[in-house]
Parts: C-alpha cells; sequence; structure tokens
C-alpha cells in the first residue's frame, strides 16, 4: 500500500525536476500508481472513505441480542467468562478460536452501551503543600546481604510537585519503618510541609487495639514532633497517592539499571546498601534542583529534634536463655539468664543492653511466632546435657548449615543413636570454640571421602589449618627523624 510519506515525496520530486517515472521511482511506487495519485492531487489519507458494511458475516449474530441483555443486566461479566458459557451451550456453532472476535464485541458493546467508567482527574500540585510517604516490595532486586538473599522493603518519601524523593530499607511496614522513613525525608530537606500523606496501612491508620480506622496515637504524636499534619487517602483509592506510587515503580527501575551497571548485587552489610541506594536516589534528584528549591522556599524550618530509630523495651532473660520480643522468639547470652534486659528494637535488627552496655545484636525476624536461636548459646549446656538434643524445641536451628545436617545423618547411620547425638554435639561445640568455617570444611572433606566425621576426625584436620603466629621483632621507636627536621627548620 502507498503511503502519505510516498505521495509527498512523489510531489516533490516533481516539483523539481516534473519526470513522472524517475519521480515514482524514488517515491518507491509504479509510473501507473503515481499517475492517479498526480491526477488526483491527494494523499492516500484523503482518498480513503470509511466503510460501513461488514467484510465477512458476524459469526455471533444469532446469539447476540441475548449476549447483549446478558451484558446489560450484570455488566461486570468478563468477556472470556461469557464466551466460556456459550461455547458450552452451543458447542456446534462456535469454537475455542473465536475468544479473541468475541472480546472484541464486547469491548465494542462496552464503549458504545456499557456503563460508565471512572475516570481520574489530573491534580495541580503546589510547591511545598505536602510530603506523600508508601512502602514497595524491595526483594525482586534480587540483592543479596552477605552471600543470603534480602527479603526487604523500600519506604519512599516524595514531594509531589519536584518529585523529589528520599528512600529507605526496611524490613515491614511498620510504624516504626515509618517513622524512620519520614524523619529521614525531613532532616535531608531541613524543611518540612504542611502536610504528610500517606495509605491505609496499619501503621499509621488503623488503631490495632480496636480495629478502628482512624490515625494511631505515635503517629499523631510524630506528626505533631515534626510539625506536620496528617491526611491518608480514600481506603482502595491508591490513585489519589498517585505520584508516590509511580515514582515506586520509577524507582526500581532506576535500582535495576544500576545493579546492572554495578556488575554485582552483592552488599556486604545493609548500611552498605542504603549508602549504595542513597547515591542512586541523590543522582536522580540532581536534575530536580530548581523545582525543589521552589518547594523549600515554601516550606517551614524544621525546628524539631531527631527521634530515636528504634522502640525500648524491658523483658527478663527466661531459664532457656530466650526472650520474647514482639511476639518472637531470640537466644541470648546464657550468663543473662534470669537478668532483666533492655531490648531496642530497630526496624531491621534488635540490640539487647545489659547495665547499658549492648550485650548482643541480631537481625529483627518479621511477622509473628517465629524464633531466631544461636547455637552457640546453647551448645555450652547441650554437651553437659547431651539427651536434651533429642526433644529439645529449637532442634533445627542447632544445624548452622547443610553440611551439619548431612553430618549429623552421616552419624546417625554408622554409630548408634545417643553414640551419634554426643558426636555431633561436640563437633558442634568445636563450631563454637574455633571458627565454624574451618569445621564446615573439614565436615564437607570427611563426607566427600565418605569418612564417618567423629569429632577426632574433625579435629585434626581443623587442627592441621591452624594459622601460624609470626614472629615479629619488638618494635624499636627512634625518633632522631624529628630532630633532623627541627635543626633543619631552624636553619631555614
Amino acid at each position: 500500500m502507498v503511503t502519505d510519506v510516498q505521495v509527498r515525496k512523489l510531489m516533490d520530486e516533481m516539483s523539481k525536476h516534473g519526470r513522472k517515472g524517475v519521480a515514482a521511482a524514488r517515491a518507491g511506487m509504479h509510473r501507473n500508481t503515481a499517475r492517479r495519485y498526480l491526477e488526483s492531487g491527494k494523499l492516500p489519507s484523503e482518498l480513503k472513505e470509511p466503510r460501513s458494511w461488514r467484510t465477512r458475516e458476524d459469526p455471533f449474530a444469532e446469539d447476540w441480542p441475548a449476549i447483549e441483555e446478558r451484558l446489560a443486566a450484570v455488566p461486570e461479566l468478563e468477556a472470556k467468562a461469557l464466551f466460556e458459557d456459550v461455547l458450552r451451550r452451543r458447542p456446534d456453532r462456535y469454537r475455542e478460536g473465536q475468544l479473541r472476535t468475541f472480546q472484541r464485541r464486547v469491548k465494542q458493546w462496552r464503549a458504545e452501551h456499557g456503563p460508565p467508567k471512572e475516570i481520574f482527574l489530573p491534580q495541580q500540585h503546589r510547591p511545598g503543600e505536602a510530603l506523600q510517604t508508601d512502602f514497595t516490595a524491595g526483594s525482586a532486586l534480587g540483592v543479596r546481604i552477605g552471600g543470603a538473599p534480602f527479603a526487604h522493603l523500600l519506604c519512599q518519601s516524595v514531594l509531589p510537585y519536584s518529585n523529589w524523593q528520599s528512600v529507605v530499607v526496611s524490613r515491614s511496614e511498620s510504624l516504626l519503618a515509618l517513622r524512620c522513613g519520614i524523619q529521614e525525608a525531613v532532616f535531608r530537606l531541613g524543611r518540612v510541609p504542611e502536610w504528610h500523606q500517606t495509605d491505609n496501612s496499619t501503621a499509621a491508620t488503623h488503631e490495632l487495639a480496636t480495629g478502628k480506622r482512624g490515625f494511631n496515637g505515635e503517629y499523631l504524636e510524630l506528626m505533631a514532633h515534626l510539625g506536620m499534619k496528617p491526611r491518608t487517602i480514600g481506603i482502595g483509592a491508591s490513585h489519589q497517592n498517585g505520584d508516590v506510587e509511580a515514582l515506586n515503580g520509577a524507582l526500581k527501575r532506576r535500582l535495576e539499571q544500576h545493579l546492572l551497571l554495578r556488575g554485582s548485587r552483592e552488599f556486604e552489610t545493609v548500611e552498605a546498601c542504603q549508602a549504595w541506594i542513597d547515591g542512586v536516589v541523590e543522582q536522580a534528584n540532581a536534575p530536580r534542583a530548581a523545582r525543589v528549591a521552589e518547594e523549600l522556599a515554601l516550606m517551614r524550618r524544621l525546628s524539631a529534634s531527631r527521634l530515636p530509630r528504634y522502640r525500648e523495651l524491658w523483658t527478663r532473660v527466661t531459664s532457656n536463655g530466650t526472650i520474647q520480643v514482639l511476639k518472637n522468639t531470640y537466644s541470648v547470652p546464657p550468663r543473662l539468664s534470669g537478668e532483666q534486659v533492655v531490648v531496642r528494637c530497630f526496624d531491621l535488627h534488635l540490640e539487647v543492653l545489659y547495665a547499658g552496655k549492648r550485650q548482643l545484636v541480631v537481625e529483627r525476624l518479621s511477622g509473628e511466632g517465629k524464633n531466631r536461636i544461636d547455637y552457640r548459646h546453647v551448645i555450652w549446656s547441650l554437651v553437659r546435657k547431651p539427651w536434651g538434643f533429642a526433644r529439645y524445641r529449637y532442634r533445627e536451628c542447632l544445624f548452622p548449615g547443610a553440611v551439619f545436617h548431612q553430618a549429623y545423618e552421616a552419624l546417625v547411620a554408622a554409630l548408634p543413636e545417643r553414640r551419634a547425638e554426643l558426636e555431633y554435639l561436640r563437633v558442634l561445640h568445636l563450631a563454637a570454640a574455633t571458627m565454624q568455617h574451618d569445621v564446615e570444611a573439614a565436615l564437607e572433606l570427611l563426607l566427600g571421602e565418605h569418612r564417618v566425621p567423629t569429632l577426632d576426625a574433625v579435629r585434626s584436620l581443623v587442627s592441621q589449618h591452624q594459622p601460624a603466629i609470626a614472629d615479629m621483632a619488638p618494635l624499636t621507636v627512634d625518633l632522631s627523624g624529628y630532630d633532623e627536621l627541627l635543626v633543619a627548620e631552624a636553619g631555614r
């Protein structure tokens, strides 16, 4: 088919030299076709007349009146479900390959006779009016911390007028995570807008004690402390948080591209990952500087102090050497058994303090009813009371890696059950007393050679790899160089 571009080229060539054959060739069409367009003086789009007839028979004509009645009665019926019903009732007339044709007919009917659709009204954002905050899942980015997959969320705060953004890595959509995200944003800006806007997440708008909607007391206290007014979107109306919702997708696409450029998704710590995200976001904010300046000029100066990034809880260590924190169980060093400790609950980790001194830092669990038991905290007691191993409530936590599980199974297969349990606990005790990595390597070697991984066998391999301490001569401090410098300076 000849296009408007080709005919314009034809006309242009004719105006240059007037040779019809040359002009047709350069325009990529036949000489006869060129003559027809030159005589009419019109473009192909101007010669095309709207068609008011069907090019083939409507396959649904016989049943369409009944289909229309069902669509009018139940507009929410989907075309595929309706077609499957028609196909079931009339298998002799219709076939599965007609689904797309049927869907187009239903789509046309909805556009001509269907119920009105909701339209979204574009808004004009006022500079410095509001800060929007929302959470988005970040696990799909495939980031790994210390070699392990990192399940996390991204708490993003956005100024809708300039699209300035601030991002904080978080573990869950908790009020603590929301507080950290909002504070990070306003302290980076140094100013606060009139409003803070969020969705109806449990962090800000659920009264968890009663189940009623409304702003949580702690969230209202945060807003009062920072000098902002709280507001929320309508229930089920996520489009009202449109700017931050749209930037959630843009943020993850940007992070994905920078991860590809980086060539690795591995980070040593969560802090290193957060620092990298800060760099990416800072780069994204740079072109928005002019509009950000407009917003800052209209916002109030931040006068509040930064609230702690944690909540403090008091709890007593049980005789099991564990503590209960927010409905999850954690082990602590056994020397703290029976003592009262302070737990600082950060969004990503917990800190256990006794007498004002930090005793333990452990990754925080998300959800409820879970446990994080460090075998190093209980192995000393289990070695003294090995028969408690078989029915220990947290027995699975005593296998710090797959190779330890394989070693235990090999011991059970080769030795009597009680002897196998005792040997395994002694191997685990060796891992706690030395280096787990060295014991793990020894177990892999023994299992690879189909040898029973007893304590003596593991210990002999571990002792062979003990690093030698180098002989170092005592350090002799020579201060004569300073005298030479002073003499030279005096001479100048």
